[in-house]
């Protein structure tokens, strides 16, 4: 099934560019890719009802079916509107809850990334008038370029409203909608302020660069394992980070870090 996927779809985007090109396909050729597709869909229907029945979860069953870097990649297409949603509801995702506390990462990008959107914009209206004589080419142009300036500001809300958390046992590290790491308190052994503008490749190292600039390293005893965008896992024992107000976030890290356990209580 993932073979058939594999070659059908990237077919019938090529099949949707000539179409749209105004490329002439003669009309068994469309008729055969969208049987094909439809066979494709229903099979997949089929295999996805199986699963379910001899007990896979919901995301377990898409999972087995669909490759993983494709699932993390329309995920994360998903939670950029959410992301802007949240942007306008002023409502930070994990943030509000008891015991944690939330430090901003987005500052220092909100500048260019207003630019890139900026730009976006111009560039939109500026190939809405020179498409103007091309109805069909006009509308998807239009459509993508309203997609990149909408995509554009979801990658800044998804920075906004997903901030670094500190909990009573765990720091969760974050950037955009893409990398979200849990690292706990007991494996930090030392974080610190960090400016870095150059952040080269080293095994075991996560850089989450923010506007070209980590502010915050810490350093782990025991590795923790990231996730990257398309599922790529690693383990890391060093995080750099950026966080908006670097010194009060260090502060808040160490101190839960070295936090005194509680008395228990006396025996009876």
């Amino acid at each position: 099934m993932r073979g058939a996927a594999y070659a059908l779809l990237p077919a019938e985007v090529v099949l949707a560019v000539c179409l749209v090109a105004g490329v002439r396909i003669p009309g068994a050729v469309v008729v055969g890719a969208e049987v094909a597709i439809a066979a494709l869909l229903g099979a997949e229907a089929l295999l996805y009802v199986r699963l379910r029945r001899e007990g896979a979860g919901r995301r377990e069953a898409v999972r087995l079916l669909v490759p993983e870097p494709v699932v993390r990649l329309v995920g994360h297409e998903l939670r950029l509107p959410v992301s802007l949603v949240r942007w306008v509801a002023r409502r930070p995702h994990g943030a509000g809850r008891a015991g944690v506390r939330a430090f901003g990462h987005a500052r220092d990008q909100a500048a260019y990334m207003y630019g890139f959107a900026f730009v976006c914009v111009v560039e939109t209206v500026g190939m809405s008038y020179l498409l103007a004589s091309w109805p069909v080419v006009h509308a998807v142009f239009l459509v993508l370029d309203v997609y990149t300036v909408l995509f554009v500001l979801g990658l800044h809300a998804a920075s906004v409203t997903r901030p670094h958390l500190l909990g009573a046992d765990a720091l969760r590290v974050r950037q955009g909608a893409h990398v979200d790491v849990v690292i706990p308190l007991e494996r930090i052994g030392a974080v610190r302020r960090e400016s870095l503008f150059s952040h080269p490749k080293e095994e075991g190292v996560l850089d989450l660069a923010v506007a070209s600039q980590t502010s915050v390293t810490i350093e782990l005893d025991e590795p923790v394992t990231a996730v990257r965008l398309l599922g790529q896992r690693c383990a890391v024992r060093v995080v750099r980070c950026h966080a908006d107000d670097a010194r009060a976030f260090v502060a808040a890290v160490t101190r839960a870090r070295t936090a005194p356990s509680p008395v228990p209580d006396p025996p009876g």
